[in-house]
């Protein structure tokens, strides 16, 4: 195992990080900075007033993005399994 192989693995590794945690990360700032407005235009200062619209957002996004979630993480560790073989070679 060379370094290159080794930062070609943390590379890739970090950017399906960042596919899978995108599409709930960018649901959730859009709707903060949404509720973010509404408070600041309706003066209510309300800590918990965005926490259920956030949960019930997420989980929507969840729903729908979920299973492209899995399958990049599970085509992922089928390629770092497949390339055990190879690492101490």
């Amino acid at each position: 195992m060379d370094v290159a192989m080794v930062i070609d693995l943390g590379r890739e590794s970090l950017w399906v990080a960042v596919m899978v945690a995108a599409p709930l990360l960018g649901m959730a700032l859009a709707i903060g900075l949404a509720v973010g407005i509404i408070q600041a235009a309706t003066s209510i200062q309300e800590m918990t007033l965005s926490f259920i619209p956030k949960l019930a957002m997420m989980i929507l996004t969840l729903l729908f993005v979920g299973n492209w979630q899995v399958s990049v993480m599970v085509d992922f560790i089928r390629r770092i399994f497949e390339r055990i073989p190879t690492l101490f070679l």
